[in-house]
């Protein structure tokens, strides 16, 4: 007797020849890190836009932040910890928080403060 199993579809979203910014399988999606659009600006102004990108490529995917599994933040500098994390917790919906981390890397866009990976359920 042979057993085939039904292989899972994957849906990868703003896809180019190195990345997906998102992708989507089963029902868990997976956001590539997401730094904000200006360098020039502080650590907050960083994730406040970091964020609002998280925001929209949930919503292309079908979810929110209300469904996020985990969060990784990657600062720059620790210095911009507090900074990072007011705005973060304006955003985060409580009672929903997910499993996170916070550390300090060199990042690789030049200027960037921060940069936030995340998972959530569909």
């Amino acid at each position: 007797m042979t057993i085939v199993a039904e292989r899972t579809a994957i849906r990868r979203i703003d896809q180019n020849h190195r990345r997906s910014r998102v992708v989507v399988h089963g029902d868990t999606i997976y956001l590539a890190g997401q730094c904000g659009d200006d360098m020039t600006g502080d650590a907050g102004q960083q994730t406040r836009e970091a964020l609002a990108r998280i925001d929209r490529l949930l919503a292309e995917a079908g979810s929110d932040n209300s469904r996020l599994l985990s969060v990784q933040i990657w600062l720059s500098d620790m210095a911009d910890f507090d900074a990072v994390n007011a705005v973060y917790d304006a955003w985060v919906v409580s009672g929903e928080t997910p499993a996170r981390c916070c550390g300090e890397v060199k990042l690789a866009v030049p200027g960037a403060r921060v940069e936030i990976i995340a998972v959530a359920a569909a």
